[in-house]
């Protein structure tokens, strides 16, 4: 029986809410889980690395990988471009590997106009209050971003409704816990399953 198509896992939620935590706690428990690194033009946070955190780029080079149709989905965000490398996901894909995908929701909304069978994540925080702590525990930004920030927060909450699971990051292990459920019960989805068996009873007769 031939290996199916992967998962294409994508996971949004507000600025704060611990995505990239979540996802490097998501690799080393799911460690057949791939990770796509996004392209962004927004400078590393103190112990980013180039090629494993993000891949750090100008505006200028960001803009020609848009040219170029190279992105798989991109978006500005609070004066920042970020997305998503296009070969690198289709070709994982193809060879039966689940990818995930940590992006904003505007590039969220662009993959599931090109990909609906996408599994589409909203991590949210226990609370507004303990969003803006994350945000003010940072130490890496001024008052008027931080300010900027928790309103995008707020647009982006409203946002939830376009998403096929919501996960409440109160603690890390719980988050990935929730995640790694959803993706073991998409691959379990009937409508995944069913073509592979459907072939397999014509190759029977």
């Amino acid at each position: 029986m031939n290996a199916e198509k992967g998962l294409l896992i994508v996971l949004s939620g507000p600025s704060g809410v611990g995505k990239g935590t979540v996802c490097a706690a998501l690799r080393k428990v799911c460690p057949n889980l791939v990770y796509s690194v996004s392209a962004t033009t927004r400078p590393p946070r103190p112990g980013e690395q180039e090629g494993v955190n993000y891949f750090f780029k100008t505006r200028e080079e960001f803009e020609r990988m848009i040219e170029r149709g190279e992105l798989l989905e991109w978006a500005e965000y609070v004066g920042n471009y970020y997305g998503t490398p296009r070969r690198f996901v289709e070709e994982m894909l193809e060879a039966g590997k689940d990818v995930l995908l940590e992006i904003e929701v505007q590039g969220a909304m662009q993959v599931k106009r090109r990909y609906p069978e996408g599994v589409f994540i909203f991590l949210v925080p226990p609370s507004m209050e303990e969003l803006r702590r994350r945000i003010l525990g940072r130490g890496t930004e001024g008052d008027a971003a931080i300010t900027e920030r928790l309103e995008a927060a707020r647009a982006e909450l409203a946002m939830m409704a376009e998403y096929d699971y919501v996960v409440v990051n109160d603690t890390v292990e719980h988050a990935c816990e929730r995640i790694r459920a959803i993706v073991t019960a998409e691959h379990c989805r009937r409508d995944r399953l069913m073509p592979r068996y459907q072939k397999l009873l014509a190759e029977g007769k």
